[in-house]
């Protein structure tokens, strides 16, 4: 049993690492390109980057349902919002309890929400359409370009600060293309170890793959978030933790749950319907309310909030477990 599993763990293990490694070399890639093209860094920052901590899930998404297992690229958007909020952000306010901005709640959350109701109605006749794929992707768009209108209202330089760490690597074209090119050949080869090990690994304990996506590749996936939580929290970036994990989210929906629509439509299980996607939509009330300032109190995420988040997120796994066996 182990030498059968053995390499199925090793290519889950060494996809992750040249994903998140790919997708970082990416992100400073492209931004670097389009800085050498004319593109403001405002733009930059609110797209490229923005979208950088996504990147293996896209890739892995795209990967999978060309493979034909499109349960796993729907698991891992689904799964990958669910550990950000309940692993991901848990994790960083046990280390560093984060304040809310008032801009968060009264605009960024309230989207994501409206998003995460989106994805349940298109998923909730257990069917998605390449359709539903033009329509998640159409609205990519849009909250992108919202995104950035509403970033031009304010100062330039504020909203630069939030991303000089990719923005500032300042090299050529013709470096900055070819490191593009890099990212871009390690994140294929990546992610095709990755669904090959998972698959792999689900055929063997005789689970779908939307389990396997819902779990191991949703938290594989979700590391470089909380990386980016952690060294935000760090800095007193508060904003930035949570604006991170929002976008995460907003993106997994509308761009990474569109890639098996538009690559590989077809029916979705039941339980993604009856059992994830309502999870998700109960994780997402959850971190509104614990963001919301109740009563005159400051938004405040505490240590006892990601204590119950994390409980929840355990609880889940549980829940998964008895659901499946």
């Amino acid at each position: 049993m182990l030498t059968t599993l053995f390499p199925f763990c090793l290519a889950v293990l060494i996809g992750f690492v040249i994903l998140i490694w790919g997708a970082e070399r990416f992100v400073i890639g492209a931004a670097s390109t389009a800085f050498n093209l004319g593109v403001t860094p405002l733009v930059i920052g609110l797209t490229i980057v923005s979208l950088g901590t996504s990147t293996p899930e896209f890739i892995v998404a795209t990967m999978s349902s060309l493979e034909g297992q499109a349960g796993l690229a729907i698991g891992n958007a689904i799964g990958s919002n669910i550990a950000n909020i309940s692993l991901i952000l848990a994790f960083t306010v046990i280390i560093l309890p984060i304040s809310v901005r008032s801009g968060i709640v009264s605009r960024e959350l309230p989207l994501l929400m409206l998003v995460t109701f989106i994805g349940l109605l298109l998923l909730w006749d257990q069917e998605l359409s390449r359709f539903d794929g033009i329509l998640l992707i159409t609205g990519m768009v849009m909250v992108l370009i919202w995104i950035v209108h509403h970033a031009k209202q304010q100062p330039e330089e504020e909203v630069k600060k939030e991303f000089d760490i990719e923005i500032k690597h300042r090299m050529s074209t013709r470096k900055a293309i070819l490191l593009l090119l890099f990212s871009i050949a390690l994140l294929l080869i990546g992610s095709r170890v990755l669904v090959w090990g998972a698959i792999g690994f689900a055929k063997l304990f005789g689970v779908s793959d939307l389990v396997i996506g819902l779990t191991i590749i949703a938290i594989g996936t979700s590391l470089p978030e909380l990386a980016a939580s952690i060294a935000a929290a760090w800095k007193n970036h508060h904003e930035l933790v949570l604006g991170n994990l929002i976008g995460s989210n907003i993106f997994n929906i509308f761009g990474v749950l569109a890639i098996p629509g538009l690559l590989a439509p077809g029916k979705v299980a039941a339980e993604v319907v009856t059992r994830d996607l309502p999870i998700m939509t109960i994780l997402t009330v959850a971190l509104f309310a614990t963001a919301y300032s109740f009563g005159g109190r400051r938004g405040r995420i505490t240590r006892y909030e990601g204590f119950a988040l994390l409980a929840g997120f355990f609880a889940y796994l549980v829940y998964l477990y008895y659901t499946t066996v």
